[in-house]
């Protein structure tokens, strides 16, 4: 992709979805970190499921701890790997509590400090919650990164710096959104959808799937 087609690519997606958010439900900071926590190798529509009736009942990290593994454990036990993610959670509130006054840290170092918590992780969390110009690489972004040319990479973080470098600058709030929405609806695994795939003309991909 040239600098151009990236240009265009950004301003049909931003054109057709101004304003993207998150597909995972929260109200604030911690509630985001949760889910977000929560969703590893899940989908949002499950994450979402578990968390409508959880945060009414235990929606800060006080209120986790005094909830306890096991009743926090039957909240989120329709998600996968629940005991690794409850367990992980739980000593992230701890540490929220005991170094943080019970507030979400805004620096990468102290976000991926927390149990549960990587570099993927601590890029949404400082992208959806605190306005960074992070690029937090999940299957969708490496797929699409890699598929249209965008930035190739044979690893997350390879996709996420080429992403970072060649990103206009003016786009890069939400580019993260726009690339998992893309590849979730649109630039999907089997079979893309490049009939009706708005940014088709600017995509490296020479193997267009045909209109059904």
């Amino acid at each position: 992709m040239t600098p151009a087609q990236i240009d265009h690519f950004f301003a049909t997606l931003q054109a057709t979805n101004p304003l993207p958010a998150s597909e995972l439900e929260y109200t604030s900071v911690f509630e985001l970190l949760a889910a977000v926590l929560l969703s590893a190798q899940a989908t949002d529509v499950g994450v979402n499921k578990a968390t409508r009736g959880l945060f009414p009942v235990a929606n800060t990290p006080q209120k986790i701890l005094d909830l306890g593994l096991e009743r926090l454990e039957g909240h989120i036990k329709t998600i996968g790997l629940f005991r690794s993610k409850a367990r992980h959670l739980m000593q992230t509130c701890q540490i929220l509590v005991e170094r943080h006054g019970g507030e979400v840290p805004r620096t990468r170092e102290a976000l991926e400090a927390l149990p549960g918590v990587g570099r993927k992780t601590a890029n949404v969390v400082l992208n959806v919650a605190f306005g960074e110009p992070t690029m937090a690489v999940d299957t969708h972004i490496f797929r699409v990164g890699n598929r249209t040319g965008l930035a190739p990479g044979k690893t997350p973080l390879a996709v996420e710096l080429q992403l970072l470098r060649r990103v206009p600058a003016k786009y890069l709030t939400h580019a993260h959104h726009w690339l998992i929405l893309h590849g979730r609806y649109i630039c999907v695994a089997r079979t893309p959808r490049c009939w009706q795939c708005a940014v088709s003309s600017d995509c490296g991909y020479t193997e267009k799937t045909p209109a059904h």
